[in-house]
């Protein structure tokens, strides 16, 4: 089974912090090639894999500003679709200009859809949707007029997250600077529980990070990390009494809610999105409504079993179970 692994070029991939998607598709490509499966991975030229690395792109157009976005998007994209005789199945991750050449190749194709922002983007899917299979990261994330050929939920590489069995007294906002994150929210909860909490993350919405965050930012009881990797970001995720994931929409799916399971820590979470997906009330978190609920929530972390936490993660939200599925996805569109 020969594959095209086609990754956005707004970061590296995988990213060197910040970039969920471009994390998605290395995870899947490394554990493809553990499978046995023949990936070639169409990204930046500064991309990392143990599949087959392809690309024309010199460099992350978010970590480069000599990289023309449009320009270099539409140059990746015409050298996957040249090459997509070399194939059995292009697999999409980057979004819906890839739909564009669909009907030029024989070259059956697979998108993931990482989370579908507005009805504004149905006229570059419905039209496709008899010539391209749509994935779903969440059975939420769904659109009623598209049909899909599976929900498939992202997994994370469990041993790349250490458990830590006791955490802290701190709490934890992991996510972009922005409304939809709940970033102020967070800060509110922590405030209104006397608690001190950690904060991480690239700031999107300058704005709101200026008026609505930076002021709170004291170093002591509100401390800003940035963007974070590496053994800082697990340290972060395993050192909080909870994680606090207030959104402000209907998250997709939400990486670094797993993640922070994976190293034993609850999440709080608003109930709205795919956050009922991943988050079992009482047992490796709290689903809550408003921020009353969740300040009150905060009081009651201690009656989570940080174990449960990690096992729920282990049973549903592997890196192995997501290309498990994905390969049987691909098995059934080439015909077995």
């Amino acid at each position: 089974m020969r594959i095209a692994m086609l990754a956005p070029i707004a970061w590296r991939t995988p990213p060197r912090h910040y970039g969920p998607w471009e994390l998605v598709t290395s995870l899947l490509t490394e554990a493809l090639v553990v499978r046995g499966v023949d990936v070639t991975l169409f990204a930046t030229l500064d991309s990392q894999t143990s599949g087959t690395l392809a690309g024309v792109v010199p460099a992350p157009y978010s970590e480069d500003p000599s990289i023309d976005a449009k320009v270099w998007e539409f140059a990746h994209l015409a050298h996957v679709f040249e090459r997509a005789g070399e194939f059995d199945l292009i697999h999409n991750q980057a979004d819906f200009p890839a739909h564009a050449f669909s009907g030029l190749v024989d070259t059956p194709m697979v998108t993931t859809i990482h989370g579908f922002s507005s009805d504004r983007i149905l006229p570059m899917y419905a039209p496709y949707q008899d010539r391209v299979h749509y994935v779903a990261i969440s059975d939420a994330d769904r659109h009623l007029s598209l049909r899909y050929a599976a929900t498939i939920h992202h997994g994370i590489p469990l041993d790349d997250f250490p458990f830590d069995p006791t955490g802290s007294d701190d709490l934890l906002f992991f996510g972009r600077m922005h409304p939809d994150k709940g970033a102020a929210e967070a800060v509110a909860a922590a405030q209104a529980s006397g608690r001190r909490l950690h904060m991480a993350g690239i700031v999107q919405d300058d704005r709101y990070w200026r008026e609505a965050v930076e002021p709170h930012v004291d170093g002591e009881r509100i401390v800003y990390h940035g963007a974070v990797g590496g053994k800082a970001r697990t340290d972060l995720l395993g050192r909080a009494r909870a994680l606090l994931h207030l959104i402000g929409f209907d998250e997709p799916f939400g990486l670094s809610v797993v993640e922070a399971m994976a190293c034993g820590t609850p999440v709080i979470a608003y109930n709205r999105g795919s956050m009922p997906e991943l988050i079992e009330h009482g047992v490796n978190g709290f689903l809550v409504d408003n921020l009353d609920e969740a300040i009150a929530a905060i009081d009651r972390v201690g009656e989570i079993d940080r174990t449960a936490c990690r096992a729920r993660v282990a049973e549903r939200f592997s890196v192995e179970a997501m290309a498990e599925r994905y390969h049987a996805l691909y098995t059934s569109i080439l015909g077995g």
